[in-house]
């Protein structure tokens, strides 16, 4: 799994998104407005996993492959300003500590079981996911939805399948091939099969996906219905696969 994002790039969409988040959130009312896309939080809880994820990561980057992980605690029930100026720091933690170690640190990481490296490069790629899809959580939370940028999608569409698939649970179904099409472009394609084959083995069945970048993995990521895609093949298919993805 590679990105076309150089380093330097990566860091700076980190920020962005999630200073897109903190204005999201200065915008709304008060903390207390829900968040559709993650129904058991409020805007007060969507800041305080973004602080509590930045103070994790900022760690773990320090410390390397000998990190042991344990959960930070960040205040919580701040009011907004106060929110917003941790979050703000948290952030500037992390990017700090990416910053320090450059692309290449061996660190531990949630997908070290996986094919993806552990990182401190594969982490702040992947922060660059975090913030962007809980920036468009804020965003939903007081009605004004933006898509994800474009560079920030489309490297996040790369990632979404080596990252998340391989450590979900085996592929319950039938053997299916998934294919995914950008309107931008780009496009890829990944092989579902279950852990023990069905004799005589079954050729897969294709399951396309066609629409902007940011639609795709927001409907991966199951923040947006999958209504506004072009599929083609079972429907059933893509139910199977939103349900059976293990996000982390």
């Amino acid at each position: 799994m590679t990105t076309s994002l150089g380093f330097p790039e990566l860091l700076d969409l980190v920020d962005e998104r999630s200073a897109a988040l903190r204005k999201a959130v200065a915008d709304a009312p008060d903390l207390t407005v829900r968040v559709p896309s993650c129904p058991d939080w409020t805007l007060s809880d969507l800041v305080d996993h973004l602080t509590a994820v930045h103070l994790f990561w900022a760690s773990a980057v320090a410390a390397g492959p000998d990190f042991v992980p344990t959960r930070p605690e960040p205040e919580t029930g701040l009011p907004l300003d106060r929110a917003l100026a941790n979050s703000e720091a948290a952030t500037a933690a992390l990017l700090a500590a990416l910053r320090e170690a450059g692309p290449d640190r061996p660190c531990w990481t949630w997908w070290r079981d996986g094919d993806t490296p552990s990182t401190s490069g594969t982490i702040a790629r992947h922060q660059v996911q975090e913030a962007a899809v809980h920036a468009h959580d804020a965003q939903l939370a007081v009605g004004a939805p933006l898509p994800l940028p474009e560079r920030a999608a489309l490297d996040g569409l790369d990632e979404f399948p080596d990252l998340y698939w391989p450590l979900s649970a085996p592929w319950p179904h039938a053997p299916v091939t998934v294919r995914l099409h950008t309107t931008e472009g780009p496009a890829l394609s990944y092989d579902l099969a279950p852990a023990e084959p069905a004799t005589p083995a079954q050729p897969p069945t294709a399951l396309e996906l066609t629409g902007p970048a940011s639609d795709l993995l927001l409907t991966l990521h199951r923040r947006r219905p999958p209504t506004g895609l072009l599929t083609t093949g079972d429907p059933a298919l893509l139910d199977h696969l939103l349900s059976w993805t293990r996000l982390g």
